[in-house]
């Protein structure tokens, strides 16, 4: 499994937000500099996370980003789900279900929601406040 470069962007997004955290609200433009991402991405991306009710947005003087909770209380989880949706390792337990030619003779398909909640349990026990931090 490989994360798509919109989830990434937008993890790389909340840590640096994360790093604001308690300071003043911090502009679009300021995270893709400090970032190096384009602000129209940042952009689409903060929209999604606000969405998600990860991040909030107000306009005017003052106005700006912010988390919307503590970095504790994010998750890698959180994050990956705000741009990705729902984890879903395979086609046939996601929300748009293909059909699958194997759908009548698949033994595994039940035991998928079995490793979709270990690898969503996985990537919850990662806060945002651990995305911060230098390495």
């Amino acid at each position: 499994m490989r994360l798509s470069s919109m989830a990434d962007y937008a993890v790389v997004i909340m840590s640096a937000a994360a790093r604001h955290c308690g300071g003043a609200r911090v502009a679009a433009g300021q995270l893709a500099e400090e970032t190096g991402l384009p602000v129209p991405t940042v952009q689409k991306l903060v929209s999604k996370l606000t969405a998600a009710g990860l991040m909030r947005s107000s306009r005017g003087v003052g106005g700006g980003l912010k988390l919307a909770r503590p970095p504790a209380a994010i998750t890698l989880a959180d994050i990956v789900e705000a741009v990705e949706g729902p984890i879903a390792l395979t086609a046939c337990l996601g929300e748009n279900k293909s059909d699958c030619t194997l759908e009548g003779c698949c033994n595994v398909r039940g035991h998928w929601p079995v490793v979709n909640a270990a690898l969503r349990g996985a990537l919850a026990q990662v806060p945002l406040t651990q995305l911060a931090e230098d390495v």
